[in-house]
């Protein structure tokens, strides 16, 4: 009785010619042909779907990355378009505040428009910088708004000719805590829409 090709022979005849060109797959399939290795491990590796979630992830932060890239210009853009000074309402009245509510002082020592205020004092009373194009808010007179140069060349803002400061203590947007205060040779007062001192 004869014999039918035992189980390696059955390999040897299913298999490709050596020398063959490989056949185009579709889902990991091809006629005739069993599934390759590749598509084998996408079916049934455990961790395929670990790393198919991993990659969205990865997609994920990089989009968001490349999105604040674009966007930071546009944001610091958009700082600039604040007001320079505004008027806000107090317990002391209506007097100036800078555009994200933080209110500002004059400083008596001050003379002809120049800032008498530098480094201890200067660390104790931070210097309201010049960024940008100088915006009026409301209830502020825009032909009182200007800047003075100081020691290193930075402009700081002034209103009718007062160099402007904040006080290091005031944290929150809407504190006085230091009006009318003697301090570093001079008193320290907030400031009135129409350019006076708040006495």
């Amino acid at each position: 009785m004869r014999t039918g090709p035992n189980r390696a022979a059955r390999r040897l005849l299913n298999s490709p010619r050596i020398g063959a060109r490989p056949r185009p797959c579709r889902d990991g399939t091809c006629p005739g042909a069993r599934r390759g290795v590749m598509a084998r491990t996408a079916v049934t590796n455990p961790l395929w779907p670990g790393l198919q979630r991993m990659r969205r992830k990865l997609l994920a932060i990089a989009v968001t990355a490349l999105a604040l890239l674009v966007l930071a210009p546009a944001a610091m853009s958009g700082e600039s378009l604040a007001p320079t000074l505004t008027v806000k309402s107090s317990s002391f009245g209506r007097v100036l505040f800078d555009g994200r509510g933080f209110v500002l002082y004059a400083f008596t020592r001050d003379k002809n428009g120049r800032s008498a205020c530098y480094g201890a004092c200067g660390k104790a009373w931070p210097v309201y910088y010049a960024k940008g194009t100088l915006r009026a808010g409301t209830g502020i007179k825009r032909s009182l708004i200007g800047t003075t140069k100081r020691r290193d060349g930075r402009r700081q803002i002034t209103y009718a000719g007062r160099p402007l400061y904040y006080y290091v203590g005031d944290t929150r947007g809407g504190q006085i805590l230091c009006q009318n205060v003697v301090e570093f040779g001079g008193t320290w007062l907030i400031v009135r829409p129409s350019g006076k001192l708040v006495r």
